[in-house]
């Protein structure tokens, strides 16, 4: 039997490596499920407005679960002559049903069809990554409490800068993921529109109900041009772009831990059922999962260059060229959700080595800042106190010594005025104690951010 899309216009058979070249069966029949759901909503709405009978609807209906169940059981068997999942699913149940099957694609296209099919399915797959998100963020916060009396130095251009506690560190990727998470969300609320029942490009002169069917399948709104919709894939780049940054933002938290994985920095231990040997050194212990997902990150990302490219060009409405989208969209979910998954029991399983840490605290001039703050404090100028630290630090150098550990006469050559009083500010533990900020690193501000947390991720 031929194609089912293929009308009696045309007067030869499809060359076989037409069919080889056009078909998307390999990779689109991931969307089988959200196929059937959408064409039972489409039967219900045609019953509805009388264009199939009871009977004709329970047919179409139970037949398609059937199918369902067929396809989960491995019951299916595929041809690239039929092209994609919609013409494997629609021919099957014109086998079974015969003229009441070839009825069910009254007043749509595939090229609707196909749109609000992935429609469903992203929706699905970014309620999957942002449930991800959560779990990762709630193995962040778990570690708080435990991890609260660990200071660790935080660096900029990876240089020692100033000191944080641990758990500040780990309530910084909550907020990232947070973001990450209300772009899904956002993401979601565009793309959870139908477009079912626009058929080709202009509409139909078929009396459907497109509320119907978007209410059936749990969209919020109906798309209001036909055009527009037919050629839309912003959700698609959408939802790559939030993939991407999510990828962006665990491929730099890997990154650090492998930096701190390391014998320069020794600051964790990773869980050895998370790391992997060597081939040649017996020694090695490798973070090469947090490696690969690094690397990994630029899967996603590439993903995202294919699709801006691929529509970049397209005039309205419906183009072929969208096929391609979904290959793309749907290895960038995968490695995400791929990652995200590793991710979380590597962080719950990671210890902190604190004795490491603690021996080299003090290295690097961590309260340095806050030693010209309280310079400032006392009414000396930023620039002047900022100047006067930075002697300070460069005579600790010389003498290969703290700023704690200097005379005071030392500070008081700089300013007469400064007493004993300063080194309540000098020293990590003073440093991180001296800090006020909302926001900050700060013990009464960290730990309060740790209970709103707690409260938000149900902890």
């Amino acid at each position: 039997m031929a194609s089912p899309s293929r009308s009696g216009v045309f007067a030869k058979d499809t060359d076989s490596r037409v069919e080889l070249f056009t078909e998307s069966i390999s990779f689109d029949a991931r969307l089988y499920a959200h196929d059937i759901q959408g064409s039972i909503a489409h039967a219900q709405m045609l019953e509805k407005v009388g264009i199939l009978t009871e009977e004709e609807r329970q047919a179409i209906e139970s037949t398609l679960l059937e199918i369902k169940q067929d396809i989960e059981d491995g019951n299916f068997t595929t041809s690239i002559s039929l092209e994609d999942i919609h013409m494997h699913i629609e021919k099957m149940l014109i086998d079974k049903l015969g003229d009441t099957g070839r009825k069910l694609h009254t007043g749509r296209s595939r090229n609707d069809q196909v749109s609000t099919d992935f429609r469903l399915w992203i929706r699905d797959a970014l309620d999957r990554v942002d449930q991800l998100l959560l779990q990762l963020q709630q193995a962040f916060v778990g570690r708080c409490d435990q991890d609260f009396e660990t200071i660790i130095p935080a660096y900029t251009h990876l240089q020692r800068a100033q000191p944080v506690l641990a758990s500040h560190y780990w309530l910084a990727y909550c907020e990232k993921f947070q973001r990450d998470r209300e772009r899904i969300a956002d993401c979601r609320k565009r793309l959870n529109v139908s477009s079912l029942g626009v058929a080709a490009l202009a509409g139909t002169s078929i009396p459907i109900d497109r509320q119907d069917t978007a209410e059936r399948l749990g969209f919020a709104d109906v798309a209001a041009n036909s055009l527009d919709v037919s050629s839309d894939r912003d959700f698609v780049l959408e939802s790559a772009f939030a993939l991407s940054v999510i990828s962006t933002h665990l491929s730099s938290w890997a990154e650090e831990w492998i930096l701190w994985k390391t014998v320069e920095f020794d600051f964790i231990d990773l869980p050895h059922d998370f790391c992997t040997g060597s081939s040649i050194m017996p020694q090695k212990i490798n973070p090469d999962i947090l490696e690969l997902v690094r690397g990994k990150t630029g899967r996603v990302i590439g993903s995202l260059q294919t699709l801006l490219v691929l529509v970049k060009g397209l005039p309205l409405a419906y183009n072929r060229d969208l096929q391609e989208d979904k290959p793309a969209l749907f290895d960038a979910f995968d490695t995400v959700e791929a990652c995200l998954d590793i991710a979380a029991p590597l962080v719950e399983g990671a210890r902190i080595k604190v004795d490491s840490i603690n021996a080299r605290l003090e290295k690097g001039f961590l309260d340095a800042t806050s030693l010209m703050e309280y310079l400032i404090l006392n009414g000396i100028p930023q620039r002047t106190a900022h100047h006067m630290v930075g002697s300070l630090v460069g005579l600790a150098t010389e003498n290969n010594t703290t700023l704690a550990e200097l005379p005071l006469e030392e500070f008081q050559k700089l300013s007469p005025d400064l007493d004993e009083k300063i080194y309540g500010v000098l020293g990590v533990k003073n440093a991180i104690a001296a800090f006020k900020s909302y926001g900050s690193t700060a013990p009464d501000q960290v730990k309060s951010q740790i209970s709103a947390w707690k409260t938000r991720l149900g902890l």
